[in-house]
């Protein structure tokens, strides 16, 4: 069955039936098998986490799930992806840095991938898109690079990023730094601290993101009338460091705010409100009030 697309005029058409993507039989890349190593690897070390067990261990898992995801909402998303806001490069390339320990891959990646979805939210070339169903866009698509291509193209959208050595090193060189914390991890801590540190909190990590992809465009309220199937969803907003004010963020791209509201739980908007008010974060975008009165419903 085709899906009712609206198009630029307000019209509706019809999109042509898509054949059924195989997920699983089919030629995998070496970046594909790399990806799926990384997710079984955390998963398969937060099952044993009750088996090799310590209090401070999993409070580690915490703390390190709460670093390394507040660098993805904070670095790749808001100030790589967007430009919300700008910060001096001694502080901008730490924290993008630290990112690569939450797993979702080295930022040109990242920020490309996303960079896609807002241009082609919600349609056949969105690279999670949820037309092709809550598992591919939660987590199946990271699996599949081939037709990652295939629907956007090269990743031609992030020349900003390209241009930068710290980046271009951190493309060549994400699985060393990775493999070496990995190391360190089990050499100071043991194995507790590898079952409760880097499998439960990547996991937690893993599934916060994931469930903006998936969840935020099923469930939950809708503020602003955006042309997507974004919403809002209150009670993901601490895991997810505010990201899942999805609708909010649909609706104003570039705000480096997505918890519009007083009450509306947004961590990484008061990091970047923090490094504001020391001067260290600057041309920090919000939306205007006619660009709200505009979406309003």
């Amino acid at each position: 069955m085709g899906h009712t697309k609206e198009d630029g005029s307000g019209s509706s058409r019809k999109t042509a039936p898509k054949e059924k993507r195989a997920y699983f039989f089919r030629k995998w890349t070496s970046v594909d098998v790399m990806r799926a190593s990384s997710v079984v690897a955390v998963h398969l070390l937060c099952v044993l986490a009750p088996f090799n067990y310590k209090w401070e261990a999993l409070l580690f898992g915490f703390i390190l799930a709460a670093v390394t995801n507040l660098s993805i909402t904070f670095s790749y998303h808001r100030n790589l992806t967007h430009k919300s806001f700008k910060l001096p490069k001694w502080l901008e390339y730490p924290f993008a840095y630290s990112a690569l320990f939450a797993l979702q891959g080295h930022p040109i990646d990242w920020v490309s991938t996303h960079r896609f979805h807002h241009q082609f939210t919600d349609s056949d070339r969105d690279p999670h898109s949820p037309i092709e169903g809550f598992w591919f866009s939660h987590v199946l698509w990271i699996f599949d690079s081939s037709y990652l291509r295939e629907k956007c193209g090269a990743r031609n959208n992030v020349m900003d990023l390209k241009q930068q050595w710290f980046y271009r090193f951190l493309q060549k060189t994400i699985g060393l730094h990775i493999m070496t914390f990995w190391t360190l991890v089990y050499l100071l801590g043991g194995l507790p601290y590898l079952t409760c540190g880097v499998g439960v909190g990547g996991a937690i990590g893993y599934h916060g993101t994931w469930l903006i992809n998936s969840a935020c465009h099923i469930l939950g309220s809708r503020a602003w009338n955006t042309k997507d199937t974004s919403r809002n969803i209150w009670w993901l907003a601490p895991v997810t460091m505010g990201e899942s004010w999805h609708n909010n963020h649909h609706a104003f791209e570039a705000s480096a705010r997505h918890g519009l509201e007083w009450y509306q739980l947004d961590i990484t908007w008061y990091l970047i409100r923090f490094f504001q008010a020391l001067g260290l974060a600057t041309d920090v975008k919000l939306p205007s009030e006619a660009q709200k009165r505009k979406l309003a419903f």
